[in-house]
């Protein structure tokens, strides 16, 4: 465990809390001091539930350390039976209370309530996130689920979507449509809308739909040996894995699939004229590792990309993304520090870049285009319309929002090429941020108008201890005028490379012969 200033990941608790949060009729007593209380503002401000998270907390502080703690979580633990009545509790320790070392499953047992006590001993300095929600529900299996007969309909289960988890509400509803097509019932959906009695009947399906590995891969490891119920491998992500998981699931209920795919359009755009730009364009991918292995094959077989860079964040994917990306050709990177992250992007220059929030505030500072495709992700990720990432709809929902902004950076050079137009010139902004036209004087610069984009160099760049000083070199009107043509979201590195190319040569001055010399050099 180390500080910094961005995590992927939080701590095991948190896990905990996504899984508690997201079924119904469980509660979760967290023995913690003040200031891990921040459920609500996870829960209710970032992913904008419309009802509190079933958190309590005995929120003790430095002063009750010298005195009986036990009798805290203990109190806090009957006042939470007693006003919510739930149908189970979930019982453990923040990552600062672990260090107390109170047995809070044993305490709460102590009280004798009339419902389940299901402990969590989560390791909060050695693992994180994922893990404590994988571990959450693999207890609350094997507390709650027991054998049983089987449905006599063909019926399964819809395991690993948490609260908070990326895009995991919409994907349950594609994935249930897509299952209600094939001639499959879902049985049970958990932990996402599950309660525990929902639990208890887990063992009437006759096999698991394995949505996330992160979050119930343990889960339905152990159903698969104590209930005798096999899960599927293939994530239906993109329309190649989607029909990939027909056809798996297709094999496991025993029947012949007949899927309508008229409404998938994926495949249609990617292969169109208009769609001609995006090919070869250079992407890095970045995320959890469901999500990225998915990404990768999207990328480059369904839209034609060049992927140049992969990795993961959670270290218990590390063995299968090595695997992949070695069939691509690359190193996977695994890492929990963003700081890496950035240094691999900045080395590779992609053109565009699928990964977390993270990797959006990233690419927003080096001027590259970016979407969003995994967890950790911010309140803009959890949006009111529909839009799953799996099954044939999620194919289309990934079209679109992996190539607008691409689309918008195409645009964005259009109007660099008609800057000197009234309606088009620097100081009336970029046509997606409201910028006010304003008509530009004759031979000079137009006054910024307010809330307009920067004059002429796109984003800023990043602090590079290599580049020369640009205090000591002096750029030409001509070769000014010529670093104006190359696009926006390219023109940072491209004055980065000329300025570097020039110091390494001793010159003072960029000459537009510089210019071209410098690009001549690093094309090599």
């Amino acid at each position: 465990m180390k500080l910094t200033l961005w995590t992927y990941e939080g701590p095991t608790h948190v896990g905990a809390m996504r899984v508690a949060t997201a079924m119904q009729g469980l509660h979760y007593v967290l023995h913690a001091p003040q200031g891990d209380t921040y459920a609500d503002l996870l829960f209710t401000m970032i992913e904008r539930r419309n009802a509190r998270p079933p958190v309590s907390y005995t929120t003790f502080q430095a002063r009750d350390l010298g005195s009986d703690t036990a009798h805290l979580f203990k109190t806090a633990c009957k006042e939470a039976y007693d006003r919510f009545r739930p149908e189970a509790i979930l019982v453990g320790s923040s990552c600062t209370a672990e260090l107390i070392q109170d047995d809070t499953g044993g305490l709460a047992e102590a009280l004798e309530l009339p419902v389940p006590v299901i402990p969590l001993e989560l390791p909060s300095y050695q693992r994180k996130e994922n893990f404590g929600a994988d571990e959450t529900f693999l207890q609350i299996c094997r507390k709650l689920a027991k054998p049983m007969a089987r449905t006599e309909a063909v019926s399964c289960n819809l395991l690993g979507a948490t609260a908070l988890g990326f895009r995991h509400r919409d994907d349950v509803s594609e994935i249930t449509a897509l299952l209600g097509e094939i001639g499959v019932a879902v049985n049970v959906c958990a932990p996402l809308g599950a309660a525990p009695h929902d639990i208890a009947r887990m063992g009437a399906a006759h096999f698991n739909v394995l949505l996330y590995p992160e979050t119930g891969e343990s889960a339905a490891r152990w159903a698969e040996k104590t209930l005798g119920q096999p899960y599927t491998k293939v994530v239906p992500i993109g329309a190649g894995a989607t029909r990939d998981f027909i056809a798996e699931v297709a094999a496991l209920a025993g029947l012949t699939p007949r899927v309508d795919e008229s409404r998938l359009r994926q495949p249609w755009w990617s292969a169109s004229v208009d769609s001609t730009y995006l090919t070869g364009k250079r992407v890095f991918l970045f995320g959890d590792a469901t999500h990225v292995m998915a990404a990768a094959r999207i990328a480059r077989d369904e839209i034609g990309f060049e992927v140049v860079g992969m990795g993961c964040y959670n270290r218990e994917f590390a063995r299968p993304m090595r695997a992949l990306a070695k069939s691509y050709g690359l190193e996977a990177l695994i890492t929990d520090d963003y700081l890496e992250v950035e240094e691999a992007i900045q080395a590779l220059a992609p053109e565009l870049i699928l990964g977390t929030q993270m990797e959006r505030h990233m690419a927003k500072r080096l001027g590259i285009p970016c979407a969003v495709i995994s967890a950790p992700v911010h309140v803009q990720d959890f949006p009111a319309r529909y839009s799953p990432q799996m099954g044939f709809e999620g194919a289309n929902v990934i079209f679109d929002t992996w190539v607008h902004p691409l689309v918008m950076g195409l645009e964005e050079h259009l109007l660099t090429m008609f800057r000197e137009d009234f309606e088009f010139h620097d100081a009336a902004g970029a046509s997606h941020h409201g910028g006010k036209a304003v008509a530009a004087a004759p031979q000079a610069s137009a006054p910024a108008a307010e809330g307009s984009m920067p004059e002429a160099d796109g984003p800023p760049a990043p602090l590079d201890t290599q580049a020369p000083d640009p205090a000591s070199i002096v750029w030409l009107s001509d070769a000014e005028a010529e670093l104006k043509k190359i696009p926006f979201f390219v023109r940072g590195k491209a004055r980065r490379n000329t300025e570097r190319y020039a110091a390494d040569k001793g010159l003072s001055r960029i000459s537009i012969d510089t210019l071209y010399e410098a690009k001549a050099h690093y094309a090599r």
